[in-house]
């Protein structure tokens, strides 16, 4: 999957570890999120939306191997 994360943190001036702070998960679930090595929870992509003020559609992207899994 996809995601805009990197670009979103970028805007808004936040760290990996800050993000992973307002999440409650470590800085690390969030570098393996945004490198696509991480399936997050429907809760944990909620909650990184919502720190963002953003839609779902906006952070996160579907990618064709996504659909055949």
């Amino acid at each position: 999957m996809k995601n805009n994360i990197k670009v979103e943190r970028a805007k808004k001036n936040i760290t990996q570890a800050q993000l992973a702070e307002m999440v409650q998960v470590s800085r690390q679930t969030i570098n393996a999120i945004e490198l696509g090595k991480y399936n997050l929870s429907t809760i944990l992509a909620l909650k990184i939306a919502y720190v963002f003020d953003q839609n779902l559609h906006n952070i996160f992207e579907l990618e064709e191997q996504d659909w055949q899994s």
